[in-house]
């Protein structure tokens, strides 16, 4: 049987312990994604920003029942829970680890939810913990062939604005939702037009050492964070091309 499970991710569990509580509305005002859309099979990409607009995790929102879903890196887990506990206050929610839960993903999987980014990327869905190898290493190398970055390691930690990110072009942000921490300065960039640098995936013989953010030998690939002006002649995937060419 063909590997799924991605092992560096984690899940953290959102719950209210009083039916008077609102979880949604605490999350709408936290997050880039507009909570009405995390629906039942429909995953949501997300981020959690600095006040400034600047990515302090990035993540993929599921609906479990009442309760939310939480898909992160394993490494951030911590961090992140940490984070949300913070804002939380007296509010009656529960947040925790659910080890149960893992995260799986193949390029093709016939009624599993598909990556919110980009169809290309493939499905991505919620089940069981395996003990076996994974598909940590064949999801990574498929993802940068399409020019997709995630995570602390390629995006950094309050180091990238959001909309660097290329999170508009993936559907990790909405306009039109209202107040989230960091709001004001990416709506400002977005009403603007004024995204001036990219994360972008270019191969390794067009690397600027000075603008990586992290080399993957194994794949010829380099992830860097570069001004727009400078992505000219650069090989880019289509998606990316269209966005910057607007």
């Amino acid at each position: 049987m063909t590997e799924t499970r991605i092992k560096d991710r984690a899940i953290i569990r959102l719950s209210s312990t009083d039916e008077s509580e609102d979880l949604r509305a605490f999350l709408q005002g936290l997050v880039t994604q507009d909570m009405s859309a995390v629906q039942q099979g429909a995953p949501q990409w997300s981020a959690l920003l600095s006040a400034q607009g600047k990515l302090l995790f990035d993540f993929f929102l599921w609906a479990d029942g009442d309760a939310i879903l939480i898909d992160c890196e394993a490494d951030q887990a911590e961090a992140l829970l940490k984070r949300l506990k913070l804002y939380r206050l007296r509010r009656k929610i529960d947040l925790d680890l659910d080890p149960a839960i893992g995260v799986h993903w193949a390029v093709t999987a016939d009624g599993q939810p598909a990556d919110p980014r980009l169809p290309a990327l493939g499905h991505r869905w919620l089940g069981t913990v395996e003990q076996a190898d994974g598909a940590d290493e064949a999801y990574r190398q498929h993802r940068l062939s399409l020019g997709v970055t995630e995570g602390v390691a390629e995006l950094g930690s309050d180091k990238t604005l959001w909309l660097e990110c290329n999170a508009a072009e993936l559907n990790g942000v909405s306009f039109t939702k209202g107040c989230y921490v960091g709001q004001e300065n990416t709506a400002r960039m977005n009403y603007r037009q004024k995204v001036n640098r990219r994360m972008v995936v270019v191969p390794m013989e067009q690397a600027d050492e000075k603008r990586q953010r992290i080399a993957y030998p194994a794949y010829g690939l380099s992830v860097e964070h570069r001004r727009v002006d400078d992505l000219k002649g650069l090989d880019l995937p289509a998606w990316l091309e269209t966005a910057i060419q607007k």
